[in-house]
């Protein structure tokens, strides 16, 4: 097993998944050709797309797909030669529309691209230890003009507040209504941004005074999880592998990525912080940060936290999530829901 399978056990027992997906939507004319396609693709890789052709059918042109979007052409049935290093990772859905006698047929096939990046092992050091609700179920940790906010979960009992986070005191708390389930927080541009969990629905509030100012329906099919931002576009997870990105200003979601450490998807991504232009993100049930590059989905480290457990003495003490960048101390402190301690730390390669 190659150390970055190893590594990927640390963030979620891995089952691997083959690229060589369903025949749905195939036809009985023609298949696409996937007896040399390897079992998964590389970013630096390129895929050869041909037909097979069982009826022998005299064919004068296909046109090439690639996600929908068309990506050549052939006279004849040459195959076509598709490079991947622009793709995402994850799933690519293959389509190749032969012509013929004055009619066409599409041929169908789904490749998976992974990642090319082997993660390294992170290690970290605990500089400070300092108290924690143990009554907040954690959902979203961030830092903001020096005060450390927190936001938490539970129907009847969400809410986001600032802290004091050396003597664990509140100092400002907001609640959302009860039929809510709180999820991650976020600042730009002078406002507060809040997920909810299965309710599809967002909150913004003005950063100083905390009032409500609107609510936003999500514009995708999706839960809310994470949230972070990069001081333009705001980042939110949905408890899959995809981190989207979202434009603050109208709330649409424009784009995301895929998270893969190797060849292995990270699925449950859930607490996010931009720190040092890569994402740290909590995997759910998993004591452990995996860092990824934002623009690849690459899982580029893994921070193995199992070992603050020993530290956390709260009975009802659940997983490990909340992660907030200090700038002024340039620390990073973490959290669990339900646990009775914050964590300031420092990571190492």
């Amino acid at each position: 097993m190659k150390k970055y399978n190893f590594l990927a056990v640390i963030l979620l027992g891995i089952t691997l998944i083959g690229c060589k997906g369903t025949k749905k939507g195939e036809n009985s004319l023609f298949t696409i050709d996937d007896s040399a396609f390897p079992a998964h693709f590389l970013p630096k890789e390129s895929v050869s797309i041909g037909i097979l052709n069982p009826n022998s059918k005299e064919i004068d042109s296909i046109v090439y797909f690639v996600n929908d979007k068309k990506v050549g052409n052939t006279k004849g049935a040459e195959k076509f030669k598709f490079d991947l290093k622009d793709q995402k990772l994850g799933y690519q859905y293959l389509k190749a529309t032969a012509y013929f006698g004055g009619d066409s047929s599409d041929a169908t096939k789904r490749i998976e691209v992974v990642s090319d990046i082997e993660p390294k092992l992170l290690k970290y050091k605990v500089v400070n230890t300092f108290p924690h609700d143990t009554t907040a179920f954690t959902e979203g940790l961030e830092f903001h003009d020096g005060l450390l906010f927190e936001s938490t979960g539970q129907k009847e009992n969400s809410y986001f507040r600032s802290v004091d986070y050396k003597t664990g005191k509140v100092i400002k708390q907001v609640d959302l209504p009860k039929e809510y389930f709180g999820e991650g927080i976020t600042f730009i541009n002078n406002k507060i941004y809040q997920l909810s969990w299965q309710e599809k629905t967002g909150f913004i509030y003005d950063a100083k005074t905390f009032k409500l100012e609107k609510t936003f329906k999500y514009d995708k099919d999706i839960e809310g999880w994470g949230m972070t931002h990069d001081d333009k576009y705001i980042y939110h997870s949905d408890g899959t592998e995809k981190i989207w990105k979202m434009d603050p200003n109208t709330q649409k979601l424009i784009d995301y990525i895929n998270v893969y450490s190797g060849s292995s998807k990270i699925k449950s991504i859930n607490e996010l912080e931009l720190i040092n232009g890569k994402f740290y993100v909590n995997v759910w049930q998993k004591d452990a940060i995996a860092v990824v590059n934002p623009t690849s989905g690459s899982v580029e480290g893994i921070l193995d936290l199992s070992g603050l457990r020993k530290f956390v003495k709260a009975k009802n003490a659940e997983v490990l999530n909340g992660i907030a960048y200090n700038p002024q101390t340039k620390t990073i402190f973490v959290t669990g829901k339900y646990w009775d301690k914050l964590f300031e730390i420092t990571v190492s390669e």
